[in-house]
């Protein structure tokens, strides 16, 4: 938690020049699991779906599931908004792919740096913070991680400094430093994950843009730095091909991570890619300018 306060801190230290226009890193706020340096503008609202289906093929893939269309992993709705120039805010409900489910999570994006089209070596700095509260009923069960002992082990956090630039107009990369806090694990996890993250985009058209991401965890078991040989953790990685229309932002991915907040996949992913076990997924978003 003091991670939280002291990452948000940052935000009354800077103060940026309305004049000045940024440029805009990806094309839009998230990337395929991660999410990306860019926010919106002021009172700009952004209304997303996204949805992540079962494996599409190891043991439970394959035709059985109709390549796992048939099942969900993890469901997502919710908006964002550009309450200031460089604040975006915003609300989702989840299902949860792993871990605590029935989430609702609270997210806070601060630019604190963009990159100027005028200036070269310029680049974007964007903090971003995540509160998920899981709503799941409480378990009779001391082993269940549900059994909710105390009202706080409903939490988890993220906080994630966010360093993206856009090379040209085809290329744009992202590395991201990030942290998550559990207040509830199971026996032999850790609590604090420590990440690094790193993003691409390749725009093929005016429309037409391929995406990938992937978060390293640097400790605990789900890092293949400091895991056990008996770890089953594996890193998220996501690639996607993304259709800006305008208005409209539609994009098909594909992910070995089950759930879509960074409480959720960073510290839970188990699905492997060489097995088969990555899955569709699809992300549409809507922008609307409330004025």
């Amino acid at each position: 938690m003091k991670n939280f306060i002291l990452l948000f801190s940052l935000f009354g230290l800077i103060q940026l020049s309305a004049q000045d226009e940024a440029v805009r890193i990806f094309n839009d706020t998230r990337i395929v699991n991660a999410q990306s340096a860019d926010i919106l503008n002021k009172r700009q609202l952004d209304v997303r779906i996204g949805h992540r289906f079962g494996d599409l093929l190891g043991d439970r893939g394959g035709w059985s599931t109709f390549y796992g269309l048939e099942n969900a992993s993890d469901v997502m709705i919710g908006a964002d908004y550009g309450l200031l120039n460089n604040l975006t805010i915003g609300g989702y409900r989840t299902k949860g792919g792993a871990g605590l489910s029935q989430l609702l999570n609270g997210t806070a994006k601060y630019r604190i740096i963009h990159q100027k089209e005028d200036v070269p070596a310029s680049f974007t700095v964007t903090a971003f913070g995540l509160l998920s509260v899981s709503t799941m009923q409480k378990s009779d069960s001391p082993e269940a991680l549900n059994f909710f002992d105390d009202p706080t082990h409903r939490m988890s956090y993220a906080v994630q400094l966010m360093l993206g630039k856009r090379l040209n107009d085809r290329v744009s990369i992202q590395v991201t430093p990030g942290f998550v806090h559990r207040n509830i694990v199971r026996f032999g996890d850790t609590n604090d994950t420590y990440t690094l993250g790193g993003a691409a985009r390749f725009q093929l058209s005016k429309v037409v843009g391929l995406i990938v991401d992937a978060t390293l965890p640097l400790n605990g078991e789900q890092s293949p730095i400091t895991r056990s040989a008996e770890s089953e953790f594996t890193l998220p990685l996501g690639v996607g091909v993304e259709f800006n229309t305008g208005g409209h932002i539609f994009q098909v991915n594909l992910t070995n991570a089950r759930g879509m907040m960074e409480t959720d996949y960073i510290p839970n992913t188990t699905s492997d890619w060489l097995d088969g076990e990555f899955r569709l997924g699809f992300t549409i978003s809507r922008l609307f300018n409330v004025r």
